[in-house]
């Protein structure tokens, strides 16, 4: 299986409901460092993986779109806790729509919270 990863970040800002979140259940900010590992089983005719400005270019739109937001005001999440991951199976979902037709196998979408706590989803195409 061969990979390629991309990042990009976004500020958001966001609250959850339930007493589990404690003090995050009022509004607060995140920065998010964005990783997006596309995966195919074998090499195209090129020798690669994905052209990796497209594949950059595109996670910088998906990001794009939540970026500097409030996630509580946005439709799409609308009754549900933007939690990381959460957040990850989102990014990895548009990506996957966006990038159809490229021969990929798979998308994995880590968002990194700080130095010590992240989270993925991963998703076959």
């Amino acid at each position: 299986m061969f990979s390629v990863t991309v990042r990009d970040h976004m500020m958001i800002a966001h609250s959850f409901r339930g007493e589990v979140f404690g003090p995050a259940q009022r509004l607060h900010g995140a920065t998010f460092v964005v990783d997006a590992t596309f995966k195919r089983t074998d090499l195209d005719a090129d020798g690669i993986v994905v052209d990796i400005a497209l594949a950059a270019r595109q996670l910088n739109e998906v990001v794009g779109e939540l970026n500097l937001r409030n996630l509580d005001d946005e439709p799409a999440f609308a009754g549900v806790n933007t939690t990381t991951e959460v957040l990850a199976r989102h990014i990895a979902d548009r990506l996957a729509a966006r990038m159809a037709g490229q021969g990929l196998t798979g998308i994995t979408v880590t968002l990194h919270e700080s130095h010590v706590a992240w989270a993925s989803y991963e998703r076959a195409l």
